[in-house]
């Protein structure tokens, strides 16, 4: 059966009305009123019994209660059961958009582009294998901001990842808090999977906390933090050496090794691309299933009838449809 009631228990408020009519006095009217109605005698001739039109009123009346009951039991249309994957992890990623990540030093399809445009490419491949991961996202420059909590939204995550901008966060790098912010958000999780993804660029030089002293935290608090660190080598020519590495590849190592897990070096897309691909087999993703059965809920159609109904029930009472009829 692919339709149901949540709540069959409220049909039983069909009779309701039948009930305090039968249980209450009928109600008193005045014998001056305030208010004279000049067609108040063809009111009551239309409404005589055998008059044409008399009843219909009264019949959508108790249609309208129908509905209105069946609303209220919640009908739904059950779909086919689905099967979820779940690791229970909670996994977080943590973005540099420091002003150095403009530097355009990566490929992709044989153009040359920025670091971050770079990640936002493959880390959003990422996200969206990630399925049965509570996944959130930290974007980080001079402060760490949260963009989503832990949640099963990949799409959210990945849609908030491609609208983050270089520099949004200021221009240098607080690599310390935003391993703190990770750490505040993971720590108080109830699953024994806590992960954090740390991508950069540079060096820590800004925030209030030292990265070694935040991964010392995280270690504590039973998070792994792997670190990854973006940008290609200084070009040389002529004997000089072009551009800038101020790739800090010693703290990273050390985060890294202080909370269990591993550090990568990416200098192109192609090993951005084979990182992600040995995270999903250092963490991966499936490690148990759920069914779950997709359900649409239908009151609102009733509701409506019911409500229209409704109205031309009391229309039809104030003699506002005497013409159709």
């Amino acid at each position: 059966m692919n339709w149901t009631l949540a709540l069959p228990w409220a049909l039983a408020l069909l009779p309701l009305p039948l009930l305090v009519r039968r249980a209450l006095p009928p109600a008193q009217t005045g014998g001056g009123g305030a208010l004279r109605v000049p067609f108040f005698a063809a009111l009551i001739e239309e409404r005589r019994p055998g008059a044409r039109g008399a009843r219909w009123p009264a019949w959508a009346g108790i249609a309208a209660w129908g509905l209105l009951v069946l609303a209220a039991a919640r009908p739904q249309w059950v779909g086919e059961p689905m099967t979820l994957p779940l690791s229970g992890r909670d996994l977080m990623l943590a973005v540099d958009i420091s002003g150095s990540m403009r530097e355009q030093d990566m490929v992709i399809g044989g153009r040359v582009v920025d670091r971050l445009t770079a990640v936002k490419a493959v880390a959003g491949d990422f996200i969206e294998r990630r399925q049965g991961d509570r996944l959130g996202l930290i974007l980080f420059g001079q402060q760490a901001y949260p963009q989503t909590p832990l949640t099963f939204d990949r799409d959210t995550a990945r849609t908030l990842l491609f609208e983050s901008a270089v520099g949004l966060a200021g221009r240098e790098t607080a690599i310390g808090d935003a391993i703190g912010l990770a750490v505040k958000r993971l720590r108080d999780a109830k699953t024994d999977e806590r992960v954090l993804i740390l991508l950069t660029d540079g060096t820590n030089t800004a925030g209030t906390i030292a990265p070694l002293k935040a991964a010392e935290l995280a270690a504590q608090a039973g998070v792994r933090i792997y670190t990854i660190g973006v940008g290609g080598d200084p070009r040389s020519a002529f004997g000089l050496t072009l551009g800038r590495n101020p790739l800090d590849e010693a703290t990273l190592k050390a985060i890294a090794q202080t909370t269990g897990g591993r550090y990568f070096r990416a200098r192109d897309v192609e090993e951005l691309q084979s990182i992600y691909a040995m995270l999903d087999e250092l963490e991966p993703v499936e490690s148990d299933q759920a069914i779950l059965r997709p359900v649409d809920e239908l009151y609102a159609w009733p509701l409506a009838a019911a409500l229209a109904l409704s109205a031309v029930a009391v229309a039809g009472r104030a003699g506002l449809t005497r013409r159709w009829i």
